[in-house]
Order: structure tokens, then sequence, then C-alpha cells
């Protein structure tokens, strides 16, 4: 490819709409282009990342035994009614009407679809197991799309889907992906780390994300160095040790005691003289609307509210909290004096840190009073004990004991274990070896591929632009003479070798542009190209060129002998 028969639209500085390096980078490199907001066109160097990401998770997903299909895009939104996730999922869908009125969804992934194609394709035992995996569009109604591609409301995935006969089936088909992972990943060059994550409402028994660790993700890991333990902080836990919320007990049990707290509104409030009550003493009541109905949430006053675990614990994604008319109207109490101590007609769900805990102090459910020396268990009608709580850094691993510590990452990959939720609902059955009708067993594989190109540049960069890892760089090779005059020596060379590294099955462009040096070396690094070829007038007045890896130092090369280096470099065979 010549520089000059392309469009590589380079920008010096960084749009406004960027909040993070690698959307920076991808419109300054001229990768994309941004329509609306979370819609994004592929330039040409943009794309060609694009389908090399593709092409490695084609190779990875084809050598796992996965087949390749293709689904549509649009999908009748009945088959969501019927796998009960209409309701859990609308906040996300784009929805139209055919000239019939009926009702379609542009999908935001494809469960759905493949179950119900399996339902009518697959009657036997002898059939399975089979994985299915399709590379295409995606559409989310994002509240705010942002970061780029990390956030898009129109997005590439790599989703996949297994059916197994039974559990221990599945787990194989479940490894296979998860190995597949490891290797696409590897393969595109960065360091992505698996995770144990939250099913949420995609339901199933268990799941790994494979994030890249950068500050700007979207996502918290908590993890622990002192073992392999690492966890999304939507499903983490923690071994809290006793002392974490040791209280000094009377022998004898205290009877719940109101007492007037004016103007205490908060945790914080009652931890100041002359109350001062520990917050992780204090008992925090939150009063939540799941799906048109209240529930009470109780925590420590020293935790916060995990939304991702309490969407597990629910089944649904359709909650909020409540307004503060709500709050008065359900408890006759504004917020900062709520407590479930004798609370009736309102399901109530406790952290489980709460379980043992005694001489804690609450809300009265009366403005201006707290309750203290409650005993959860015995003062309160909880319904359900759950962890809906963040953990912490500092707190100990479950696995071993150490302090857990806490980062950001971006979350390029998704492994499930679903189980038979939407075998059952949609009817994907099969008869076993004795003739017994049984659900399929499924698994759902996805990747982000437009967020991964975005994680790669997130993760591979330096202050002057994108370093690309080889195998995902738009070309291998950016060849700049700096005389581009036709009949100079300096373009002859440059000629030459491009024929010969084009001939060498080379990702090569040749920057053929009227432009200073300058801008020809810095627009080559902003690009991120891995190799550049420099050819002037003075470094062939000495026999040599300059071959500039982009990470590394200088080289000083012969003519003849370029080929030959730029093959070592890439490790390519002749």
């Amino acid at each position: 490819m010549r520089w000059s028969k392309t469009l590589i639209p380079t920008l010096r500085e960084s749009p406004a709409e960027a909040e993070i390096t690698s959307h920076k980078l991808m419109l300054r490199a001229g990768l994309i282009r941004k329509l609306s907001g979370g819609l994004y066109t592929f330039l040409p160097l943009g794309l060609r990342v694009l389908r090399k990401v593709e092409n490695i998770i084609r190779e990875e997903m084809n050598r796992a035994g996965a087949l390749e299909i293709l689904m549509p895009a649009l999908q009748p939104s009945d088959i969501w009614q019927q796998s009960g996730r209409y309701r859990t999922m609308q906040d996300v869908f784009y929805k139209l009407q055919d000239r019939a009125k009926r009702e379609f969804i542009l999908g935001p992934t494809h469960e759905e679809v493949l179950t119900t194609l399996i339902s009518a394709e697959i009657d036997s035992y002898k059939q399975l197991p089979l994985n299915f995996y399709q590379i295409q569009t995606k559409f989310r109604d994002e509240i705010r799309p942002r970061f780029g591609l990390m956030r898009a409301r129109e997005f590439i995935m790599k989703d996949a889907y297994s059916f197994d006969a039974t559990d221990e089936e599945s787990q194989v088909s479940y490894q296979k992906m998860y190995d597949a992972y490891v290797k696409i990943f590897h393969r595109c060059g960065v360091k992505a780390v698996p995770v144990e994550a939250d099913t949420g409402v995609m339901g199933g028994k268990f799941s790994h994300e494979f994030v890249i660790p950068a500050d700007s993700g979207e996502c918290e890991i908590a993890y622990c160095d002192a073992c392999s333990y690492a966890a999304n902080v939507e499903r983490a836990t923690s071994r809290l040790n006793p002392s974490d919320h040791e209280q000094e007990q009377p022998q004898a049990p205290l009877t719940p005691e109101k007492f007037p707290t004016p103007e205490v509104k908060t945790i914080d409030d009652l931890a100041k003289p002359p109350y001062n009550i520990k917050p992780e003493d204090q008992i925090k009541t939150l009063v939540y609307i799941v799906e048109d109905k209240p529930i009470i949430l109780l925590l420590r006053g020293s935790d916060q509210l995990n939304e991702a675990k309490l969407a597990g614990v629910t089944g649904t994604l359709l909650f909020r909290p409540a307004t503060d008319e709500e709050i008065t109207k359900l408890m006759d109490a504004h917020a900062g004096s709520l407590g479930a101590v004798g609370l009736t007609g309102i399901p109530v769900y406790a952290d489980a840190t709460l379980q043992p805990a005694q001489s804690m102090t609450t809300g009265a459910n009366e403005d201006g009073f707290h309750v203290r020396n409650i005993d959860v268990k015995r003062d309160i009608n909880v319904e359900k004990w759950a962890d809906i709580r963040v953990v912490k850094p500092g707190e100990p691993c479950p696995v071993c004991g150490a302090p857990l510590k806490i980062r950001r990452a971006i979350e390029a990959g998704h492994v499930f274990k679903l189980g038979t939720k939407y075998s059952d609902a949609l009817d994907a059955f099969f008869l076993d070896h004795d003739g017994r009708r049984k659900p399929s067993i499924m698994g759902c594989y996805g990747i982000g591929v437009t967020r991964t190109v975005q994680a790669i540049i997130e993760q591979c960069n330096d202050d002057a632009g994108i370093t690309w890892p080889l195998n995902v760089a738009p070309y291998s090779v950016c060849i700049t003479p700096l005389n581009t005059k036709p009949d100079s020596e300096v373009m002859s060379m440059a000629e030459d070798i491009y024929n010969k590294l084009l001939a060498a099955d080379i990702d090569v462009i040749i920057d053929d542009r009227n432009e200073r040096p300058g801008v020809k070396f810095k627009d080559s690094e902003l690009v991120g190209f891995p190799i550049r070829i420099g050819i002037g007038d003075k470094s062939l007045a000495k026999g040599v060129v300059e071959l500039k890896p982009r990470t590394a130092e200088m080289i000083t090369i012969k003519p003849e002998d370029v080929v030959d280096k730029v093959l070592e470099l890439v490790g390519a065979r002749t």
C-alpha cells in the first residue's frame, strides 16, 4: 500500500471528545471517526487491525472445534419473551416494528436465537457436543456511551454457544473455550488476566472474565499476589477476620433501646460525638424498587452495596433506589432514620456479614431517633442472607488470607457456564442413550472484538503514539523515503525494498507523500508501525539505510540485508 493512495487522516492534537489514551490515539492515528454518540466508522487502518483481530479469533475458535455460523441481527421479540429476558434486559434494547406492527429487537446478544435453532435441529445425544460461533454486530442502548469503542451503541462481538449432553462434557467445552481465549489474547499481544466473574442476568453456574489491566478500565478486579485468586469486584469475596468487626459483648443480652439523634442523617453523623458509634457497628438501611416492588437492603455502615451482586440475588436488572417520596410513604421516615426492626410487609435482604452481628445501631423509622443494642438475627425478620457488599482492598483473600489488592481493568472477554436456563425455556431438548428427554447443557463465550482493538492500544502505547504488537499492526513495516522524486536514488531504493517485502508476504506501506521528514517520522510513530525503514540521501551515500523498530534502538544496515532483517524481526519464513 502507498500512503498517498489510502486515507490516514492523522491529527496533531487530541479531539475534545476523547477522554482516555486509547480513544485519543485511535482518533489521532486516523483509525476511526465518530458519527454520533457510541457510533464509529472504521477507516482503512482501523479496519485492517479489526480484521487481524477477527482472524486470530477465528483461527483459535476453529482450532478449538467451534463451527462458524451467522445469525440475524434482527430478532423477533417473542423469543425474548419466551426466555424470560424481555423484561430484565429491556433497558438495552433497540426495538422496532415491521409494517404488520410485529415487534423486533436489534440483537444485543444471541442466546435466544441459537437455542431456538438447536431446539429444531438437535434431538439426540449422538449429535452432541456442538459449539457454534459468529463474529457479528451487536446493538445496545447504552445509557452513557463513552471512551470510544469501549462502551458503544453498536459494536462487533464474537459470541459462541456450546451444547452438551452432560455436565461433565459441558465442563470440557468450557475449558476448551477458556484455553482458546488465553491463546487469542496472547496472540493479540496483550496481557489478559482471567478472573472469576458474576453471571448476573445471564444466569448459569459460574463464569470468568478476561480483563486487560488498565487505569482507564471501567471494571475493577480484586486479586491476590500470594496466590492465584482474582475476581471481578462484582463477584469478589473475602475472608473477613473475626476481629474486623469485633465488639465487646455484654454478659447478658441487651434490650433494644430507642434514643434521640437530632440532626443525624448519615452514617458519618452517628460516628461523631456525642454518639461515637463506629460505622461497622451501624446498620445501613437502603430501600430499593425491584420490578415495581420495594425491598429493604441491610449492610454494615462501613460497607457499600454491590449492585451487580444484587442483580444476581434478585435475578433482574430492573431495580433502582427508591425516591425520597417512595421512602417516606413506605417507611414513615426519611433517609437517615430508616431501620428494619419489627418491619413487616416488605422483604428484607441482609448482607451475610450481619448474620452474627449484635449490639448494632440502626434507624428507628422515626425522624431524629435511632435504636441500639440490636441483635440482627433476633430483632430483624431477614428473608434472605446474601453477599451484597463490595470487597475492599486489604481484606483477606478468600483462598489464602493474604491482603487483597484492587485495580481497574478492561473487560475484553467473558465465558459463562449457563446450564439449562435457556434450553428449558426454549425447548432445546434431546433424547439421551436411554431414550430420556433432557435439556442441553449450555455455555456461552463472548469477546468484544472492537473493544479488544481499543484495549490493545490502551495497553500498548507511549508518549509518541501506538506501539502495535506485530500480529495486529495495520502494517508491519513502514518504508519512509525522505526524497520522493520519482527519479531519485532514494525513491528507487524504497521501491526496490517495498517490492521485495511484498514478495516475501510482509504487510508493508510506503510513505510516498511529499512531506518533511519530521512529519513522516511522527506520523509513523503515532500510527505505531512496528518497523520503520528510513531511506535518505545522506544514509545512502554511506551505503546504509536506517531500520527503526518502534520500541527499540535504530539499526543501520546495508540495503541488501534489509529484507532478511525484517523477516528475522517479524519471525516470517522465506
